[in-house]
């Protein structure tokens, strides 16, 4: 996972910088193939570089789309703890009035653990230190309400039912979360996507070769935009880490935080 928007815009800025060189290098290349054979230097080659290219704009929509879908379960998924948290906390009324007010603090310590474990990221060692302690507070919060449905001699009835399974449901999500978080492409795709992005730079260099001055408008254009979407791509990838961010919606679970005042 990347540290933070810096991080990718570094190997961004390094995957533009191979692609000018390789335009360059590529260019060069069909010069000197254009002096040997002027007539026949670029004969046949159209369907070969257009079945690289469109290979490449496979592979970017193929992994951008992944990327969008990504990042829209994950904001889904903050919504829904945020639902379980709330209904769970509500159920707590058909409990013991003795053992709601523990119950209570611990949810708001709970509520309170969770935000801080986004909050840590992108500093992986940060956020993994304060799942654990949420992780803690879930556990005494189960502790608690599985001794308060037995306080009230209610097991086995729709009470136990509705409170335990409130609470299972509010515990799976954490880990549900964590793994849509810690989900992405196999580094091969990334790495397939970058030499297939400077071999079709090769491969347009080569094909700017029969102009006596290279179009600076062309290069910058195809440059900066096959960049610019590889940088959206991993941007949609690492939510808590760039530009593009799934943090605005955690104000889902400051509510549900402040409505356990």
């Amino acid at each position: 996972m990347f540290q933070n928007a810096a991080a990718m815009t570094l190997l961004v800025a390094g995957l533009l910088a191979g692609m000018l060189v390789m335009l360059e290098a590529g260019r060069r290349i069909g010069i000197r193939r254009l002096a040997r054979d002027p007539d026949g230097a670029m004969a046949g080659l159209g369907s070969l570089e257009g079945a690289i290219f469109g290979l490449v704009g496979l592979l970017i929509a193929f992994t951008f789309s992944g990327a969008a879908s990504r990042f829209d379960k994950r904001r889904d998924l903050i919504v829904e703890e945020a639902n379980y948290i709330g209904t769970a906390y509500l159920r707590l009324d058909l409990l013991p009035a003795s053992t709601q007010p523990g119950l209570r603090d611990c949810f708001r310590r709970y509520v309170d653990s969770r935000l801080a474990v986004y909050d840590a990221l992108p500093d992986v060692g940060a956020a993994k230190a304060k799942l654990a302690e949420s992780n803690l507070v879930q556990t005494e919060i189960w502790r608690r309400a599985v001794e308060a449905t037995k306080i009230a001699e209610i097991n086995g009835n729709a009470v136990t039912s509705l409170v335990l399974s409130s609470l299972n449901e509010m515990i799976d999500i954490t880990t549900t979360r964590t793994v849509a978080l810690q989900t992405h492409p196999p580094p091969s795709i990334f790495i397939m996507l970058g030499v297939l992005v400077l071999g079709a730079s090769l491969l347009a260099g080569h094909g700017m070769a029969g102009g006596k001055r290279r179009s600076s408008l062309h290069v910058l254009l195809f440059t900066v935009l096959i960049a610019g979407v590889i940088y959206i791509v991993l941007d949609f990838e690492h939510p808590r880490a760039g530009l593009i961010r799934v943090a605005a919606f955690d104000q889902v679970l400051v509510n549900v935080r402040e409505s356990m005042k």
